[in-house]
């Protein structure tokens, strides 16, 4: 984590540093905003990063000669076989839609999208899956 928090604080410079000079050259205000935003983000994840190495120590991908068996090899659970991101985007795009075509379709979009997310969520929490 030092590694991926130095290369973000590294960006963060060099984000503000091209702002700087996008700023001198062209006075114009929205790039500016744009480069000095993406800055900050990169501060945020750097900061984070940094911050978070220390209470944890050093990893393997700190360490210069690790193998890749010395990573952990369990990342967390990830569905493989959930519909549920389907409805959500469609139901975002129906919001998305709604706001500039029909205030009815929002609200629509906005139900839709509660039941897809509530149905996402609680996925695992109904017992064994249903095979079509």
């Amino acid at each position: 984590m030092k590694v991926t928090g130095r290369f973000f604080a590294i960006a963060a410079v060099l984000y503000y540093l091209v702002a700087l000079i996008y700023w001198t050259v062209s006075h114009e205000i929205v790039g500016t905003t744009g480069i000095a935003l993406t800055g900050g983000l990169a501060t945020i994840v750097g900061f984070y990063m940094l911050f978070t190495s220390r209470r944890l120590g050093d990893l393997p991908e700190d360490q210069p000669f690790a193998e890749v068996h010395d990573a952990d090899n369990v990342y967390g659970f990830f569905s493989p076989h959930s519909w549920w991101p389907l409805p959500v985007g469609l139901f975002a795009a129906v919001i998305a839609y709604g706001i500039v075509f029909a205030a009815w379709l929002l609200v629509v979009g906005v139900l839709g999208l509660m039941i897809s997310v509530a149905g996402w969520l609680f996925e695992y929490y109904r017992g064994d899956h249903l095979t079509w």
